[in-house]
């Protein structure tokens, strides 16, 4: 998920929105991925940024790249602050905004099966739901969903909700409720739009739980089944789930940790445990470092999709209000301080900050969890150490 709100926007909102702002799976028969020890050549440079970050602050990082040498895979600092337990190379985390993601490619494939249309209105598909203060499902594609044109509300945006479920107390009261995407969605619509659709390009996670929504109604069974069947099994993605109503991360994994209170910046909880529906469709997966990219390099390299519908997953949008960022349908192209230009995308959740990247040709990622999150500020070093071998900001 990405935030907007107060104090929480410069945090979890980080890695899905800010650093905008400037793996290879085998093919049938193949050998298997070869392991690089955490100092191989090209990757010292990385393994200092992510040193540099948990020097700044943040408890530990958990890193993975896929190159023409093999996998390379490290960690730096602590998993667990009250243990001393240091991050582990392999840790599962909350992937936060890196689901939407997953959630574009399945409708862009139920497109290529002509199950649906990205020109198909969200009406279409959820007949009603979307109406009332000028919120018309008539007037809105799938495709200005997938890519944030739709002009709808965050529903996380939303203060009382915010209040509730994202900040201080509140969260430390409600983090096992669950949370029906259906009310997301009535959050959401108890604002008016923030512009008509397709009139510019503005982040609203609303745009995802409707998605998730959408393939339920077409697929004819839940998301999650069709995110499994669909790219996680076929992948042998192993570390990746989708959570549910569970609360606990599957082993092994590392601790998360949250500064909550506003009045209280040096207080940091423990906040692993949290109920998996309070994502869903628009941040809730859980996976490993190693296997995003894995799915980034197969959906870059067209195991996932065809031609023509990875070609319109990359037809990008710029903000008005950052105009370095590209959006496509639930992916991001970035270019990095040595001019490379890599695709991928950010994701926060409480506790949790995570960034995927891949060149073009699918042939170099590195994706990375914080488990802490406060420190956006020093990711981008991290993609600009694995792709250009400095650190530069």
């Amino acid at each position: 998920m990405t935030l907007r709100t107060r104090s929480k926007a410069a945090v979890v909102g980080f890695a899905a929105v800010a650093v905008a702002a400037t793996a290879l799976v085998a093919p049938a028969g193949a050998a298997p991925d070869t392991a690089l020890p955490a100092t191989a050549a090209g990757h010292e440079a990385t393994q200092r940024a992510m040193d540099a970050a948990v020097k700044s602050g943040t408890p530990g990082v958990t890193a993975a790249a896929r190159d023409a040498k093999g996998v390379w895979k490290s960690a730096s600092g602590v998993g667990n602050l009250r243990t001393g337990q240091p991050r582990g190379k392999n840790d599962k985390f909350r992937v936060g905004s890196i689901t939407k993601t997953f959630v574009s490619t399945v409708l862009l494939q139920m497109e290529d099966e002509g199950k649906l249309s990205l020109d198909d209105t969200v009406d279409r598909h959820l007949p009603g739901l979307v109406r009332g203060n000028g919120n018309d499902g008539r007037k809105i594609s799938v495709r200005q969903l997938l890519n944030h044109t739709s002009g709808l509300f965050d529903y996380l945006a939303d203060e009382e909700y915010s209040a509730t479920y994202m900040e201080g107390d509140g969260y430390l009261k409600h983090r096992y409720d669950t949370l029906p995407p259906l009310k997301h969605v009535k959050v959401a619509l108890s604002h008016a739009p923030e512009f008509e659709p397709g009139a510019k390009h503005d982040y609203s996670n609303t745009n995802y739980i409707l998605a998730g929504l959408i393939i339920e109604e077409v697929g004819g069974r839940t998301y999650e089944a069709e995110v499994r069947d669909r790219i996680i099994k076929p992948l042998g993605l192993k570390a990746t789930t989708n959570p549910g109503n569970g609360i606990h991360l599957p082993q092994p994994s590392s601790r998360g940790y949250a500064k909550l209170f506003r009045d209280q910046p040096d207080r940091i909880d423990d906040i692993t445990e949290m109920n998996g529906s309070q994502g869903w469709a628009d941040g809730d997966i859980i996976s490993s470092a190693h296997d995003l990219n894995r799915f980034y390099s197969a959906l870059l390299r067209g195991k996932l999709l065809s031609p023509k519908q990875l070609k319109a997953m990359k037809t990008t949008v710029t903000s008005p209000d950052s105009p370095d960022t590209f959006y496509g349908l639930g992916l991001q192209r970035f270019r990095t301080s040595c001019g490379t230009t890599v695709w991928g995308h950010g994701g926060g959740m409480v506790g949790w900050l995570s960034f995927a990247t891949s060149t073009e040709d699918g042939r170099h990622q590195l994706a990375f969890n914080y488990n802490g999150d406060w420190d956006g500020g020093t990711m981008l070093s991290l993609v600009n150490a694995e792709y250009c071998g400095t650190p530069a900001r």
